[in-house]
């Protein structure tokens, strides 16, 4: 089959379009031809070494096993099954879990042997995947990319939006708010949880296309005074931030958080670290919330919203699998709206 594989720590240039093995599914998995593999911040910070220290990097300490197929956004038709498996499952249409654990119920998410597709295990930059039966869910749309631009990114804003309790009456800063998460982050908690969401962005000229996806108001972070800005337009200061930025939002993150505030990251694309004054966080009562991925069950809950339509797809572009450089190097500019998509 065909697939691209990371051969190393560094630029787009370690990405190689290699031919190998179809993987054969052992007991309790299944072999899924995979349609379509959206991408993530997480598999090209895997491949820069953005992950843990030194020359080790990945979601388990001891570092990614070169070479790796990358890809955990995984749509695709389950074509053969391993001992175990019925065979009623061939032809099924299935959209991926991302990752194993043998963590409790609720857990999962957060126990030390959680290990992902796509940087502990082969993923969904080829042509075919292998993955446990088990974690092959139901695809939540009828067609195959709309359904894989929501796994990661997906579950990782569901979790977020769960973690700080997300009411109806409640105001939700949500920085990043046309990438992959933050557009999720928009959706899930103005159209499933209620509340209203202003929505902090780079480009102005995406404000309609925010307010369609349930902000009810869209700053952007250039602006000289924005922590006034949010304060001004909600009439007094939020209930709770939503992050994947990082250092460059941080400071106003906080300044706008009410007394009793939440503060929740889950990225930080703007930089990895910050200063902090501690008196901020005690006087001020701000919670503070570590976020990425999420459980099983909330992973069956997002489904069912996507499938309700409260929650829709946002693609800003596809490409096809001898493309994942070019689309690895798109990702990170500036200015898209949504998620993309490798095409195998």
């Amino acid at each position: 089959m065909k697939a691209v594989q990371v051969t190393g720590y560094g630029d787009v240039d370690m990405l190689e379009v290699v031919d190998i093995v179809i993987p054969p599914p052992k007991k309790g998995e299944v072999l899924v031809k995979v349609k379509a593999c959206a991408i993530n911040n997480t598999e090209i910070w895997m491949r820069e070494g953005a992950y843990g220290t030194e020359e080790k990097s990945g979601w388990r300490p001891e570092g990614v096993q070169f070479p790796r197929v990358p890809g955990s956004d995984i749509t695709g038709e389950i074509v053969e099954v391993g001992a175990d498996v019925s065979e009623t499952l061939v032809g099924k249409s299935v959209v991926l879990f991302p990752f194993t654990s043998s963590g409790t119920e609720g857990s999962e998410h957060i126990s030390d042997d959680m290990s992902f597709i796509g940087s502990e295990y082969d993923g969904g930059y080829a042509e075919y995947v292998a993955w446990p039966a088990e974690l092959c869910y139901d695809m939540p749309l009828s067609t195959y990319e709309e359904s894989a631009v929501f796994s990661v990114s997906g579950l990782t804003a569901w979790h977020m939006v769960e973690q700080i309790q997300a009411q109806p009456s409640e105001t939700i800063v949500v920085t990043g708010a046309n990438g992959g998460v933050g557009s999720l982050n928009v959706q899930i908690a103005s159209k499933v949880f209620g509340s209203k969401v202003i929505a902090i962005v780079g480009d102005l000229a995406l404000e309609e296309k925010m307010k369609e996806l349930g902000a009810t108001h869209v700053l952007s972070y250039r602006s000289a005074n924005l922590a006034e800005e949010i304060v001004e337009v909600n009439g007094g200061p939020v209930d709770s931030v939503l992050d994947v930025v990082g250092d460059a939002l941080f400071e106003t993150s906080l300044e706008v958080l009410k007394k009793g505030g939440k503060f929740c990251i889950s990225g930080s694309a703007g930089g990895q670290k910050t200063q902090l004054d501690f008196r901020t966080l005690y006087l001020k009562h701000i919670t503070f919330y570590g976020s990425v991925l999420g459980t099983r069950e909330e992973f069956k809950r997002m489904l069912g919203a996507i499938s309700e339509g409260k929650i829709k797809p946002v693609i800003d572009r596809t490409f096809s699998l001898e493309q994942a450089g070019e689309a690895q190097t798109y990702f990170k500019h500036s200015g898209k709206l949504g998620k993309i998509v490798l095409l195998p």
